[in-house]
Formats: structure tokens, C-alpha cells, sequence
């Protein structure tokens, strides 16, 4: 990733290219008197899940529940989905 140093008053004066630049993937480290004080950085995309996805998913789920009251431990699938 590009990284590029400006300062405060720059980066107020041009912010729309600043964040057009950004939006390309390009990082700013902003400073004042020279020291660093912050840094603009292109957000990361959410990662969505196609249909096929989420039902593979329901799929695995449904593999640890037999159909019995009480056998599917609740506590254990929030656990697994927390690795």
C-alpha cells in the first residue's frame, strides 16, 4: 500500500482528492509540526456470503442436532462460531 506524509493544513485544504486517493487504496499519515498525529486508510469491504453459503452453513448446524428436546447445545455452536 502507498503511503504518503502530509500535514494538518494540507490535508484540510484537499481532503476531497485526499479521499479520492484513498478510496484507491492509498494511505495518508497526517502531522503536525512534523510529528505524526493520525492516518487515513482505505476501509477494509464487509465480506458477504453468498445463499449458497449461508445454507451450506445451516447445513453443517443441522449435522450436530438429531431431532431430539434438548440435544442441540446452543452454548457449544456459539462457542465454535467464536473461533
Amino acid at each position: 500500500m502507498l503511503s504518503e506524509t502530509i500535514g494538518i493544513f494540507e490535508a484540510k485544504t484537499h481532503l476531497s482528492q485526499i479521499l479520492e486517493k484513498v478510496e484507491s487504496g492509498m494511505e495518508f499519515i497526517i502531522t503536525r509540526r512534523g510529528k505524526p498525529v493520525a492516518k487515513i486508510n482505505p476501509v477494509e469491504k464487509e465480506k458477504t456470503m453468498s445463499q449458497k453459503e449461508v445454507l451450506d452453513g445451516f447445513r453443517e448446524l443441522r449435522k450436530h442436532y438429531n431431532g431430539e428436546p434438548g440435544s442441540f447445545d446452543i452454548r457449544a455452536a456459539i462457542e465454535e462460531g467464536r473461533r
